[in-house]
């Protein structure tokens, strides 16, 4: 369905302003997955479009951990990270768990818990608080968990960028163990053993794993070396394949590339949690109002994940992984419940600074709104949720945020940031702090943290343009909506099976985007959240439900709600489930007038 452009169903200019276009895909490729697995043309398509080389379709559609769980010993400091644990678990010597506050920390710190619970031993849990202590180990949070009796930390989704608190912690004589996959420039000095399959000296080739990723191989490492020295001879060994749950909830909330062994953690994972015996996620989903069902990107991204981080952004931040490690029903409940009010009251406030945001920035600019980065700021703003406002903001405007909240007294600025496909944000906040122009930074590619004097935000920004400018450049003019087929109305349910086979879907493996040519729009309604309504209407008459998320003040949401002509839409086509009844819906991404 190429036009002569190049373009999908001829749309060079779509009303979000994007052309669209077929993904690519090798055409050798393709035929060779066809005749190799039997697969349908789209199906085949999809997978040489996702990069899958014809002897990897089989693992690709089934991945399994035996077939690509990595040798934990190819992980810089794994064996010795094990050793030491489990030198500190014979001795009986106190341990500490310290995790960061978000879902990927929770999940970390909750699976070497329960590991070590399974091995008898009780560590202590430390989880810094956000607005008070920031990201990471500080060399004051090392000095109280020292004082506290405990003689080895373990630091779970954070540590690998602590030089001063590890260097006061071998000061004191406090050994600390540093498990993350953060991007790191050099070693640092103090630890006792750090594993980050993305220090530069790491050759496992798992630099896409999130923390719960790299925690999980740990327990492997350590069950292997439990099992080495004996241990096991009379207790039973952990299965750390019941906890794949945890897991998998840290990939996906940390939006991880879900490709190799991690796609095979999430895969496997999500089939774990799928039978609800983490009583922390069972009473979670509850409290959610949401019924028990078969878990998937979605009830760990959008249902659970934004709970868990609740606790984190605007309340205890501890509450996460207490809730994830806990085995005790009356508890869960009783924080799941905590952690869902919290994720209202987060909501309430993300929707305000998201208004004040977007009043800034289109009333009195930012260096203009087609700057290579955005940056937002004001008084008051709450640091738990710039985050989350940057990212809509970066949907909204498609360039790279940042968003900050300063603190009046103090002067003080501390904010998140989120970037496009393309744009390499957290090596430019970790150059601007290797500049001087912040008080401390760091993050992925994709999203990055930062503290800075409010005096600085004009500095920084202008830092943040010049350094992405050619990257946002680039990005900019290949910033299309790909799609992966065409289907009607009518084929919708058939399309939705092909393409089901491709799950779980996330970054390295894009949710599959189907168009729709010449459909009309139905009773279109705006529907409470900003959401749009409507119903899509082939040629044939045959219809399907759809919806447009957050799109009410957006010309998608305005276009589809002035109905008329029919129009060609992209989107992604979802199960819909409603008391027992199994439905089609598409979520609308994007639509275009024909005749453009």
């Amino acid at each position: 369905m190429e036009g002569e452009s190049g373009s999908f169903l001829g749309v060079t200019r779509s009303v979000s302003g994007r052309k669209w276009r077929a993904r690519a895909a090798d055409p050798d490729l393709v035929k060779a997955h066809q005749s190799h697995l039997g697969l349908a043309e789209p199906l085949a398509r999809a997978l040489a479009s996702r990069g899958v080389a014809a002897g990897d379709g089989a693992t690709f559609l089934t991945p399994t951990l035996k077939a690509l769980f990595p040798d934990p010993s190819s992980f810089a400091d794994m064996d010795r990270a094990a050793s030491l644990i489990l030198d500190a678990l014979v001795a009986s010597r106190p341990i500490t768990v310290f995790a960061d506050y978000d879902v990927d920390g929770a999940s970390s710190a909750a699976l070497l818990v329960r590991w070590l619970r399974g091995m008898d031993a009780e560590p202590n849990l430390y989880v810094p608080d956000r607005m008070t202590e920031g990201f990471g180990p500080t060399p004051a949070a090392f000095r109280r968990i020292r004082d506290g009796g405990a003689e080895l930390v373990v630091t779970v989704d954070c540590g690998a960028a602590a030089h001063d608190a590890l260097s006061s912690a071998a000061d004191i004589g406090l050994r600390v163990v540093v498990i993350d996959h953060h991007l790191m420039q050099r070693l640092p000095a103090g630890a006792a053993a750090l594993v980050n399959p993305n220090r530069p000296d790491c050759c496992s080739g798992q630099g896409m794993l999130a923390a719960a990723g790299v925690t999980f191989v740990l327990l492997a490492a350590l069950n292997r070396e439990a099992r080495k020295r004996g241990l096991f001879a009379s207790r039973p060994e952990p299965d750390i394949l019941n906890w794949l749950d945890l897991a998998a909830l840290g990939a996906i909330c940390d939006v991880t590339p879900l490709a190799g062994f991690n796609r095979a953690l999430v895969a496997q994972g999500l089939k774990v949690m799928s039978r609800w015996e983490n009583p922390g996620l069972s009473a979670l989903l509850e409290a959610a109002g949401v019924e028990v069902r078969t878990a998937g990107v979605f009830e760990a991204g959008f249902i659970l994940g934004p709970r868990i981080n609740a606790g984190g952004r605007i309340g205890r931040s501890d509450l996460g992984a207490t809730l994830l490690s806990t085995d005790d029903p009356m508890e869960a409940g009783a924080l799941a419940r905590e952690l869902n009010r919290l994720n209202e009251e987060r909501r309430s406030l993300e929707a305000q600074i998201v208004e004040e945001a977007i009043a800034s920035l289109e009333r009195e600019g930012n260096l203009g709104l087609d700057a290579p980065a955005l940056v937002v700021a004001r008084e008051g703003w709450h640091p738990g949720v710039v985050g989350i406002v940057a990212s809509r903001l970066r949907e909204r405007y498609r360039r790279t945020t940042v968003v900050l909240g300063i603190d009046p007294i103090s002067g003080i600025a501390k904010g998140s940031g989120r970037s496009q496909p393309g744009v390499n944000l957290g090596s430019a906040i970790h150059e601007a702090f290797d500049a001087g122009l912040l008080m401390a930074g760091g993050g992925h590619a994709m999203a990055a943290g930062l503290t800075l004097r409010a005096g600085m935000i004009p500095e920084v920004r202008e830092f943040l343009c010049e350094r992405l400018s050619e990257q946002a450049r680039t990005a900019a003019e290949v910033d299309a909506v790909e799609i992966d087929a065409l289907t009607s109305p009518g084929a919708a349910a058939d399309a939705l099976n092909i393409f089901s086979g491709l799950a779980p879907f996330g970054p390295g493996n894009p949710e599959p985007v189907l168009a729709m040519a010449s459909v009309r729009i139905e009773h279109a309604e705006p529907v409470r959240g900003g959401h749009i309504r409507c119903r899509l209407a082939g040629l044939g008459g045959q219809g399907l439900k759809a919806i447009a998320w957050r799109a009410s003040d957006s010309p998608l949401g305005r276009r589809l709600l002035a109905g008329g002509a029919a129009v060609h839409v992209a989107g992604r086509l979802k199960p819909d489930e409603w008391r027992g009844r199994r439905d089609v819906q598409m979520e609308i991404d994007d639509i275009a007038e024909p005749r453009r």
